[in-house]
């Protein structure tokens, strides 16, 4: 059994099956064939051969050595799990993998790749990249860890969830046709989805195949005239499936796809598919046999992040839920200092999810919860799981990410909370991290304006004081689906997307102090189009989340009177809507939590 295998007898059978394949080199990415963010416990090939738990990162492993790249957010966590007996260490960004791959192969070498586990984008790039130094890439007809990986955890076959068209706001026959549409207009025969977010929102079901992400997993391929082919194991769909998705929806188990792509190859058809999120073996697949490809985006990307007004209710109503739940918690921790709390940051966690627990229709966390005390706080993806949690009671501040999926939505949400003696340096780095939230709050802009634009809004009250933050501003959320969603974004370096009406998107300034202490305030706000009369057509955000920011962390003094009233206005909103679900202590604490500055 490989639970009694050692990562270096891991590592040698793997290099045995690579002897045997012929191939010099093997890369290991953390993905599976959907090329999602989030991947099933079956699907974790890195973890198993490396023993890192990361959501990203590549090992590549060479006849004689091997080296695991991750980026700054994992590097403390990497060496922690991964011996550098058996992996060097290099970062993701700094040392791309490819460069360090030629630096050390021959020419002649033959690297091997699991073309499921790569984009046809990738692809591409990566055989360029190898033939210029005269090294070839060959995708592997097995995967070596797959023929190793003994007791690997079984697939998930719980059956799909259909997804109420109350809910979703629109048919999945309204949605298919929409997205017919497009194709017709590119003069496409069909488009192959391979990203499970956009078959379960074109088809209005959900699952819980994997952690986090309430998805079934299946491939889909859409057809210019609405019809739909859908590869997924038959007996996971009910009798109910076809009358909920309509006419026109054929289901095929998963192993069919390759010979599906393979007919439209042969038939010479137009397909499109988002190069960057397909995996290489269908890309591959479709032009070996003669198909045509149209490489663009997934169409169902920007169709599924402008929420419709039933799924925009539902997201308030999920945020509505959490705040009772957060405010509960807070509530709680609050209470439990004054009595000489005895906690770490897992017992924190346990406790947050315990209150979101007592909510009717949560499913389940929306990501792996951040409890983060003093110097964790300022790893933006700090996770205690990964060693010993800190214990409370020596810290000033408290950070905590967190989120949930709910039958209606979902939510995503940061507060930074004083626990012990904040020096007045913190309270003004967290007043410059709050005004940089507030100015962005408000922000009013142009039809056609980008995240990349409005970006500076939050980081200039920290810029002007010497300071940054190292991430994005602000992500897309999903409805009931990926808490990171695209293609929305707020970031320097962000997409060229415009905000839309109905997209919902994070807004989470941040500073860290690395070894000293870090901050975030995040609420989810949805686009939404302004009625007042102007020159042109103007957006604004409107705040979903209601949970009270720390007052005792803010230097009102350093407020302009528009932020005041901003303050003020939306501890106001808070309270109306989240009073009437408190009592007690519960609704003491949150009557002074939202009292006026």
């Amino acid at each position: 059994m490989s639970t009694q295998l050692s990562i270096a007898e891991r590592l040698a059978t793997v290099r045995h099956s690579m002897q045997h394949l012929d191939v010099q080199a093997f890369i290991i990415p953390h993905d599976d064939e959907h090329l999602g963010e989030y991947t099933a416990p079956a699907d974790e090939r890195l973890a198993w051969l490396t023993g890192f738990t990361g959501s990203a990162g590549v090992a590549v492993v060479l006849t004689e050595q091997a080296a695991l790249f991750v980026d700054g957010r994992y590097t403390v966590q990497a060496r922690q799990q991964v011996s550098d007996e058996h992996f060097m260490h290099l970062h993701l960004i700094r040392d791309p993998f490819l460069d360090w791959l030629v630096q050390q192969l021959p020419a002649g070498s033959r690297v091997g790749i699991d073309a499921r586990l790569h984009s046809l984008e990738w692809y591409r790039k990566a055989q360029q990249q190898l033939s210029a130094a005269k090294i070839s890439l060959h995708p592997l007809a097995e995967n070596p860890i797959d023929l190793h990986w003994s007791d690997r955890p079984a697939a998930a076959m719980a059956p799909a969830r259909l997804f109420a068209e109350t809910v979703a706001g629109e048919s999945s026959l309204s949605k298919r046709q929409r997205m017919a549409a497009q194709l017709r207009a590119q003069s496409a025969d069909a488009l192959l989805l391979t990203q499970n977010e956009s078959i379960n929102w074109l088809l209005n079901i959900r699952g819980n195949d994997i952690p986090a992400l309430p998805v079934v997993s299946a491939f889909a391929i859409l057809y210019c005239n609405a019809a739909l082919d859908l590869f997924i194991d038959p007996t996971r769909l009910d009798s109910q499936f076809s009358a909920h998705v309509g006419n026109d929806v054929s289901v095929y188990p998963a192993g069919k796809l390759n010979d599906v792509l393979q007919r439209l190859g042969e038939d010479a058809l137009k397909v499109w598919l988002d190069n960057a999120s397909c995996n290489a073996a269908c890309g591959l697949q479709l032009l070996q046999h003669g198909a045509h490809l149209l490489e663009q985006a997934d169409p169902c990307l920007l169709a599924k992040a402008c929420k419709n007004s039933t799924e925009l209710a539902g997201m308030q109503e999920a945020h509505r839920k959490d705040a009772i739940a957060m405010c509960r918690f807070l509530a709680w921790l609050d209470n439990a200092i004054t009595d000489g709390l005895q906690s770490d940051e897992a017992q924190l966690a346990d406790k947050l999810e315990s209150f979101r627990l007592q909510q009717p229709g949560y499913l389940e966390a929306s990501f792996a919860t951040i409890s983060a005390l003093g110097p964790n706080a300022a790893l933006p993806h700090y996770n205690f799981r990964n060693g010993t949690p800190r214990t409370f009671g020596q810290d000033a501040i408290y950070l905590v990410d967190s989120g949930g999926h709910y039958d209606e939505g979902t939510t995503d949400i940061t507060r930074t909370i004083q626990v012990g003696d904040a020096s007045d340096d913190v309270r003004t780095l967290f007043t410059l991290v709050m005004k940089g939230h507030i100015a962005l709050s408000r922000a009013q802009f142009p039809k056609g304006t980008c995240g990349m634009q409005l970006d500076v809004l939050a980081r200039l009250p920290l810029w002007q004081a010497g300071f940054n933050y190292d991430h994005g501003t602000g992500h897309g959320v999903g409805h009931v689906l990926s808490v990171h969603e695209g293609p929305q974004r707020i970031s320097p370096k962000g997409s060229t997307t415009p905000l839309e009406p109905g997209m919902v998107i994070s807004n989470e300034p941040g500073y860290y102090r690395e070894g000293a202490f870090g901050m975030r305030c995040e609420n989810l706000v949805a686009v939404e189009a302004l009625t007042s009369a102007s020159e042109i057509e103007r957006y604004a955000f409107r705040n979903l989340t209601l949970v009270p920011f720390d007052k005792r962390l803010l230097l009102s003094e350093l407020l302009n009177s528009d932020e005041k009233q901003w303050w003020n206005d939306y501890h106001r909103e808070v309270f109306t809507a989240i009073a009437p679900s408190l009592q007690g202590s519960d609704l003491l604490w949150l009557e002074q939590a939202t009292a006026a500055i």
